[in-house]
């Protein structure tokens, strides 16, 4: 089969991209032939003879906006001309108009932008204006490209009811849920001092971006004023953080550890007792998921994409993200009780075990092998009606 995929990068290291390439390898792994429409690819991929990298560069334009809208436009009219050389066809979001055959859609910008926490509330600037204009455009454009799509993957199942209340029917939607490396990420232990955290406390980790108030530091914060025994390591930029000043003020400087942002995460897992994720709005957080298979109890909220993966048996789902007091008290009940945490821990494990990222590729790619066998995929495909030029209000056409 020939298999086209339509992302900005297909490499490790980066969300999306780590998916795509997950995905990439089982097909190649089955015989399957590769077209990849990407800006940037890992290197053992264009080395690869079954694949053909056509390189969409976009490096140099000023804004994402522009970049994204360029790179649409170029892999719609790429799609146009060689539609016929090419079998399946799977994109991503509203990454272009295309009429594809799976859309793997792990960000739905219209339930974001209706988000309380979405950045145009909080930023009342040039930023925050641009930021709505690149989140309206975009839930304008993903309705189009989901409309077109033969199937839609959700990452989660909260995308997949995002999905249905924008208008996709349930019968089109497979859930999908992305991936985790559990030779990376796996119970252990880690030496604290080495990593600069402290030795002898129970000692929970949060991580994420801990400049805005999306992924909910300030409840946990709140919430650690009355679990007077834990310690709390902060992984996330500190710089335009507000928060190491709200721990200060609230009295948590000898018990919260800022320690920036860090790509040793794995061994950070290995040494904490929990993870605390309350996110506010969250797809399909791959952070749950990397606790999981360190084997970390985790607390989180029905608010964040993937809470449906932590079970009773490894952790808590909180039904309000911003209850003080119900966090507080699932941190005491965990930390008071240690043959409890131990439980979890191996529970936790399990249920990550369940995910890796080579169950979730072949998932992917049977997928497509099931779409494949369809007589209907072979004829019913017209890309003609998604390649028109979209007109934006500055005037910019897709022109090449």
């Amino acid at each position: 089969m020939k298999i086209c995929i339509v992302t900005h990068k297909i490499k490790k290291g980066d969300g999306q991209g780590r998916v795509n390439y997950e995905v990439a390898n089982e097909a190649i792994r089955r015989g399957h032939h590769l077209t990849l429409l990407a800006s940037e690819i890992a290197p053992e991929l264009e080395d690869n003879t079954q694949v053909n990298w056509i390189k969409i560069p976009v490096k140099g334009y000023p804004t994402e906006f522009i970049r994204n809208f360029i790179f649409a436009q170029k892999s719609a009219n790429w799609l146009r001309q060689h539609r016929s050389n090419i079998d399946l066809i799977k994109i991503n979001g509203a990454i272009n108009m295309a009429a594809a055959d799976v859309n793997a859609v792990h960000f739905v910008h219209s339930s974001w932008l209706r988000s309380p926490v979405h950045i145009s509330r909080n930023r009342r600037d040039l930023y925050g204006l641009y930021q709505w204009l690149f989140t309206a455009f975009n839930a304008r454009w993903e309705k189009q490209a989901f409309q077109k799509a033969k199937v839609v993957v959700a990452v989660s199942e909260k995308v997949a009811q995002e999905l249905i209340n924008i208008g996709v029917p349930r019968s089109r939607i497979r859930v999908i849920v992305n991936g985790v490396d559990l030779e990376e990420f796996t119970p252990g232990e880690s030496d604290r001092q080495k990593l600069g955290l402290p030795e002898n406390v129970t000692l929970a980790l949060f991580a994420g971006d801990i400049r805005t108030p999306r992924k909910n530091l300030d409840t946990v914060l709140h919430a650690l004023t009355q679990v007077p025994d834990l310690h709390l390591v902060v992984v996330g930029h500190i710089e335009g953080s507000p928060f190491p000043q709200l721990a200060a003020s609230l009295g948590l400087n000898e018990r919260v550890h800022f320690v920036g942002f860090r790509r040793d995460i794995p061994e950070i897992m290995r040494s904490v007792d929990l993870f605390i994720f309350p996110s506010r709005y969250e797809a399909c957080s791959l952070v749950l998921l990397e606790a999981l298979a360190s084997g970390l109890p985790v607390i989180t909220a029905t608010a964040t994409g993937g809470a449906e993966l932590v079970t009773p048996e490894c952790g808590i789902v909180l039904p309000d993200s911003d209850d003080i007091d119900a966090l507080a008290t699932a941190l005491m009940s965990l930390t008071r009780e240690q043959s409890l945490m131990q439980q979890m821990s191996h529970a936790a494990r399990s249920v990550a075990e369940q995910h890796s990222w080579n169950t979730m590729a072949q998932t992917y790619v049977d997928l497509f092998e099931e779409l494949s066998k369809n007589a209907e995929h072979c004829s019913d495909t017209d890309l003609s009606p998604s390649t028109r030029p979209i007109t934006l209000p500055f005037g910019a056409t897709g022109a090449n």
